[in-house]
């Protein structure tokens, strides 16, 4: 049994898209909220927020419609191509508020843009394990992951290369409101090209009829049509994980630019040149972790992942100042996070069948976005409202990193288990279930 690469790597194009329109949405808008709007921390944090509380609604509904989608273009396609050509025309509205201060209007818009993500997210995502046989699907969803973060690499560097700042007579670092434009203007492009390219290359309804993926799992995981109460159990506590570990690692993705501007007194280029270092460990991480977990399990995967996030975290509340130690300790946040993200998807698909696997993407993603709709505002009152300042957010970190890997340990399925035979690379065996 082999992966078909080619194919992977061109679906991950989609992927690749959304990627970079949400490093773009965490770096960019939290700044234009608190300086170009002048809304507090607390404030900027709850409009944050906003499209994970869409989310918890909208991905599990989309990925079941995708689900029983049936159109020329596939049942996953349209929902992507459709919402990425409205995305980028939206993406031009909110430019045009931000560069004339007009709030509400960049506050409708915004709302508009983050409800067309929400649509076709889930059905991007659902496509891979559509056309991956079930033990390659690790492997397949290091590949997608890899592509999808060159496209948060791409954003990060349009940012750190067209965003012009200067420094206030207080120290403060101001940028120009109009070199936002063109970040819109490249980021917009890059998320349409990177669709098209996927739309043109890869033919759904063919690929996933050659694709013939047997679903044995309906006897596996269900009785009587229902999920067998030891699986329940097992797809509960791995949502409860991807829940907390999410509200670990998005409390430091979302304010890490504003720690770096209150705790160090440095401007967004420097969080911007750490996460990336976070990202391209990541990527080179990916593959050899998709080979990893097809020895190790992906349960144990997931576990050193959680594990080495959570030291890096515990150290970073020590450095109190801009020093190069951090690159190092962000490069190792991007592999433990790539370890995390390459194993727990599947495993959570893992427990659906053929006909739901949108559904069961959908339940991955509400609960990382239950997470994300928590963490802003949990974090935005300690810093903010508490009054504990921007010191707080590490040890925040690490607080639920570790419950996470408390409720990791007791998840039963799901996993794989380790290479009994040669060629490792091509081939995994079956799940345990």
């Amino acid at each position: 049994m082999k992966l078909n690469y080619r194919l992977t790597i061109l679906i991950g194009f989609g992927f690749m898209s959304i990627l970079a329109f949400w490093q773009f949405y965490d770096q960019v808008i939290p700044y234009m909220l608190e300086y170009t709007f002048k809304l507090g921390t607390f404030s900027a944090n709850t409009i944050m927020s906003i499209d994970n509380v869409l989310a918890i609604f909208m991905l599990p509904l989309f990925g079941a419609l995708s689900d029983k989608t049936r159109t020329p273009l596939g049942k996953r396609t349209p929902y992507v191509l459709i919402g990425t050509i409205f995305a980028v025309i939206l993406m031009m509205f909110l430019s045009f508020f931000q560069r004339r201060i007009m709030f509400w209007g960049f506050f409708i818009t915004l709302f508009l843009l983050l409800v067309v993500m929400a649509t076709y997210r889930t059905p991007a995502v659902a496509y891979m394990p559509d056309v991956t046989p079930k033990p390659m699907r690790s492997k397949a969803n290091a590949i997608i992951n890899l592509v999808g973060y060159i496209g948060g690499i791409f954003a990060t560097v349009v940012m750190m290369l067209l965003l012009k700042s200067r420094k206030s007579d207080s120290g403060e670092v101001i940028y120009y409101e109009s070199s936002f434009f063109p970040v819109f203007v490249v980021i917009s492009v890059f998320m349409l090209l990177s669709v098209l390219v996927m739309v043109f290359t890869v033919k759904e309804n063919k690929v996933v009829a050659a694709a013939n993926i047997q679903d044995d799992t309906q006897q596996t995981v269900k009785i009587n049509g229902k999920i067998r109460p030891d699986v329940l159990k097992s797809l509960i506590l791995i949502l409860i994980s991807v829940f907390l570990w999410f509200m670990s690692y998005n409390a430091v993705t979302t304010a890490f630019s504003r720690y770096c501007v209150q705790v160090w007194k440095t401007d967004l280029s420097v969080s911007s040149s750490y996460l990336l270092v976070a990202t391209i460990s990541a990527i080179i991480a990916f593959v050899p972790l998709g080979f990893i977990s097809s020895r190790l399990g992906r349960k144990k995967s997931v576990l050193l992942g959680i594990v080495l996030m959570t030291v890096c975290y515990f150290i970073a509340i020590f450095i109190r100042h801009q020093t190069p130690i951090m690159y190092a300790i962000f490069g190792l946040v991007g592999i433990g996070w790539a370890s995390i993200n390459v194993n727990s998807f599947p495993m959570v698909v893992e427990m659906s069948t053929g006909s739901d696997i949108g559904k069961y993407t959908g339940y991955y993603y509400t609960f990382s976005m239950a997470a994300q709709i928590t963490t802003p505002l949990l974090s935005g009152f300690l810093i903010e409202k508490a009054g504990l300042g921007y010191n707080i957010l590490f040890p925040y970190a690490v607080f639920f990193s570790i419950f996470s890997f408390i409720t990791m340990l007791f998840v039963k399925h799901g996993d794989c288990k380790p290479e009994m035979k040669g060629a490792a690379f091509e081939a995994l065996t079956s799940e345990v279930d």
